[in-house]
């Protein structure tokens, strides 16, 4: 295949080991999504602005904002309801797979609590009881503290599969549990505390139809319920993975391309549910699968990983982090990988033609995300061993074939300290919020900053992500975040002790006070729910609610449904959020007015799209002390 080269990597991407892997592919002629990105230049100028409808087959139909062409659509459809059931359809989409992803692992502890108090084999338990109970008891469930732990686990079970089936106009047990009472006042003043998980994305599709609801006022305000069904949904994973696997406390590992090995079997874990990614990481280690690996001529087995379930495994393993989403090509390109092994979301079905030109095994293992051309070995949570073990063995099995002349692993590699969950970020703290909510009152840290979200190839990878970062730690303020921002600030070097001199001299003596760097990863996309966690703590510490804190949310290079339906429901929360890439959302100037300005005065805060990082860090840093004025703190 010939591909057209791109004439300056370095304005597609600000890391290295990606400036280079993007000339090795086109030296194979090999098309990344960087190349595919240019060939769909000029993209549609509608769909850009939110005003292309094909929710239904009398169209698609387009909408002309300044009026020269069509202003409605065929069924009479305007562009605020055009762009506000867009906007609905991403937080319904969203909603939808971390809602699944919530469901797997929630029906994993209940069989493996079930196979416990049978005495039957099983290959998960609960390797966390601490958190177990904590759960038990955040959900109000009686004596949490002294009841045997699975008993309680039955009932957790029994709590969380009422959220996710819940008919009644009752709220979720888990956002009783995990919001702050002047949160959930808001909630229920606007009518927007969600019923259950499943139930308020099967209205949001509803309401999308053809001949349904067109006022977009009433669709972003269920945007705005479903949003934090979501929320809850992304709790529920979280912390149910805690208990399932453990609760992360700082690891130490390395990001980038340059953690993949030479001379051994080099296994790459992608995707966002650590089900099966945390049985290969630990089954990887075993004398079997060594002795295994030795035979073929491997020195060992190097399990490494991209996107989410890469910072799964590595805040609780410490298995190396190749990388992003941008980097999930880039891995294959450098012929090194003998199997890549895939659960569900952020996954290119590229991946198969990348895998095509070298001995690579790609590997699909969920029902609802095949990937055509790649093997499919499923897992179940009752064969997640007998898995495990026939993906490494395909992978060792593989090894011989590489061809080592192909092989180009770019030497880029950052040291990294991951695993800042809430309560590893207590334990530093002495056990109490009390040192944060200290130097966040003498202005030692002058506020708190989410960074958040994907890749975009609109925008060069993981340059918003990392400039922001900077700007921010830079003027005292500490960054914590997830997914592909944290593999960012990962392999930008930003979370070692070695960058606590890149910030401001006050945050500087907190963060060598505690040793901790600063920028604090806090895990997968799937756990922002640690980041409201620990801002439903600091606020009732403050005695005020969210929206009064010195904080901001923010998404560089949002690119997914996922990222909409997570920055709906932080904005629903109290939060500001940036945005740095611009939503569908601009052919609608009242649907654009109301994300922006009008939706503060419900909830407390609003979206800010501002596509450059050191504008936005300007903007976010204005705010944050404009909320230390009102709460009386100094500058």
């Amino acid at each position: 295949m010939s591909v057209v080269p791109i004439r300056r990597p370095e304005e597609k991407t600000v890391d290295r080991a990606a400036q280079l892997m993007i000339r090795r592919a086109e030296e194979l002629g090999i098309e990344t999504v960087h190349h595919r990105y240019e060939r769909m230049q000029p993209q549609c100028g509608f769909g850009l602005l939110g005003t292309c409808c094909w929710f239904c087959m009398m169209g698609p139909c387009r909408i002309d904002p300044y009026g020269v062409g069509p202003t409605k659509g065929i069924c009479g459809a305007d562009a605020d309801t055009m762009v506000a059931r867009r906007v609905l359809f991403h937080i319904a989409n969203g909603e939808a797979a971390h809602g699944e992803h919530a469901f797997h692992v929630l029906e994993t502890l209940k069989e493996a609590v079930r196979s416990a108090s049978e005495g039957r084999p099983f290959p998960y338990r609960i390797a966390d009881e601490k958190k177990l109970r904590a759960i038990a008891k955040r959900l109000g469930i009686p004596d949490a503290e002294t009841r045997p732990v699975l008993d309680l686990a039955v009932d957790v079970v029994r709590m969380i599969e009422e959220d996710m089936t819940r008919t009644t106009e009752e709220t979720l047990n888990m956002l009783k549990a995990y919001s702050i009472e002047k949160r959930r006042r808001v909630f229920e003043r606007l009518g927007i505390a969600p019923r259950s998980v499943w139930r308020e994305a099967f209205e949001a599709l509803h309401r999308i139809h053809m001949g349904v609801d067109a006022d977009y006022r009433s669709l972003l305000l269920h945007g705005l319920r479903t949003s934090l069904a979501d929320c809850y949904a992304m709790a529920t994973a979280t912390e149910l993975q805690d208990a399932l696997f453990g609760t992360p406390r700082p690891v130490e590992s390395y990001a980038n391309l340059g953690v993949l090995k030479p001379d051994e079997v080099n296994v790459v874990v992608h995707g966002h549910n650590p089900l099966l990614s945390m049985k290969v990481a630990e089954l990887a280690r075993s004398e079997e699968m060594l002795g295994l690996a030795k035979s073929v001529g491997a020195r060992g087995i190097n399990v490494c990983g991209i996107c989410c379930t890469a910072n799964e495994t590595l805040m609780r393993l410490g298995v190396p982090l190749a990388g992003n989403l941008l980097h999930q090509e880039m891995a294959l390109a450098t012929g090194a990988v003998e199997a890549m092994v895939v659960d569900y979301q952020c996954l290119m079905p590229s991946l198969a033609d990348i895998a095509g030109c070298f001995h690579t095994k790609l590997i699909t293992t969920m029902p609802v995300a095949r990937i055509p051309g790649a093997i499919h070995i499923e897992w179940k949570a009752d064969r997640a061993d007998e898995v495990a073990r026939e993906v490494l063995r395909t992978a060792i099995e593989n090894y011989p074939r590489r061809m080592k002349e192909r092989v180009y692993i770019p030497d880029v590699k950052s040291k990294v300290i991951a695993g800042f969950s809430v309560e590893a970020i207590l334990e530093a703290l002495g056990g109490t919020l009390a040192p944060l909510v200290d130097a966040l009152k003498r202005g030692n840290i002058r506020g708190i900053v989410g960074i958040v979200g994907c890749n975009n190839p609109k925008v060069p990878q993981d340059r918003g992500h990392t400039v922001l970062a900077k700007e921010l730690i830079a003027n005292d303020v500490l960054v914590v975040g997830t997914g592909c921002w944290a593999a960012a600030a990962a392999k930008a070097g930003l979370m070692t002790l070695e960058a606590q001199s890149l910030a401001g001299i006050r945050l500087r003596r907190v963060l060598e006070a505690l040793k901790i760097p600063p920028c604090l990863h806090m895990g997968s996309c799937v756990d922002n729910s640690r980041i409201l966690v620990a801002l439903n703590a600091l606020a009732e510490a403050l005695g005020v609610d969210i929206p009064d804190l010195p904080v901001f949310g923010s998404a560089p290079e949002a690119m997914s449904s996922k990222a909409v339906a997570i920055g709906t429901w932080f904005v629903a929360q109290g939060v500001n959020v940036h945005l740095g890439v611009v939503p569908p959302v601009l052919g609608s100037k009242a649907v654009t007015k109301l994300l922006t300005e009008d939706i503060e005065g419900l909830v407390g805060a609003r979206f800010v799209v501002e596509p450059d990082p050191k504008k936005a860090a300007e903007l976010m840093l204005e705010h944050i002390d404009r909320k230390r004025r009102a709460l009386g703190l100094p500058a």
